[in-house]
């Protein structure tokens, strides 16, 4: 019977799945991200954090520990290196699941699973973008016309008077219409009578 084992078991015997997710979590160090389904990835998650934490202590016996998971000396060395100092104030949580579709072969739910710190493209997006203050070009006019009202306290009305004469229409608005009626043709002027 397989009471209480609820851990997934991808299909594969426990030295198969050891290795899988061994491999899995050295790439995973190495590269930073990679793409897998989202079972695996799930699996992997489970197996990999509690290496990292591990990894946040550097003494000789994390390091033993963390090399009997992966018996390879280069994501060690790089785990404890790089990744460990750099994820050190986080209380874990040290993967992201991002979900990319089905896969066309076989449809199996792929994902792609990185590391939180590692992802570039979200912090170039984070950091704050420097813009200028930019300033309206309607207050460089308001700021002219005030400092001339309050240099000139009365206007010259000389000035004005001569500027703002009245245009008198002397055309009658009849004779606009006489005038578009001799304009049209003969047909035009019989459609408008009838």
């Amino acid at each position: 019977m397989r009471h209480g084992k609820k851990f997934n078991h991808l299909s594969r015997p426990a030295s198969h799945r050891k290795a899988l997710l061994s491999n899995q979590a050295k790439s995973l160090i190495l590269h930073k991200r990679i793409i897998t389904t989202v079972a695996k990835a799930k699996a992997l998650r489970k197996f990999v954090e509690p290496i990292i934490t591990k990894a946040k202590q550097d003494s000789t016996h994390a390091r033993r520990v963390v090399f009997s998971y992966f018996q390879d000396k280069e994501p060690v060395k790089l785990l404890f290196n790089e990744v460990a100092p750099k994820i050190g104030d986080r209380p874990g949580g040290y993967t992201r699941i991002i979900r990319l579709g089905n896969r066309l072969g076989d449809n199996a739910e792929m994902c792609m699973m990185e590391l939180v710190d590692y992802n570039t493209y979200l912090q170039k997006a984070a950091e704050p973008k420097q813009t200028k203050a930019r300033t309206r070009r309607g207050k460089g006019k308001l700021g002219a016309t005030t400092t001339v009202s309050s240099e000139k306290t009365q206007p010259n009305t000389q000035d004005m008077a001569t500027q703002a004469k009245p245009v008198e229409n002397t055309q009658v608005e009849g004779a606009d219409e006489q005038e578009a009626l001799d304009t049209q043709s003969p047909e035009q002027t019989n459609k408008q009578e009838e």
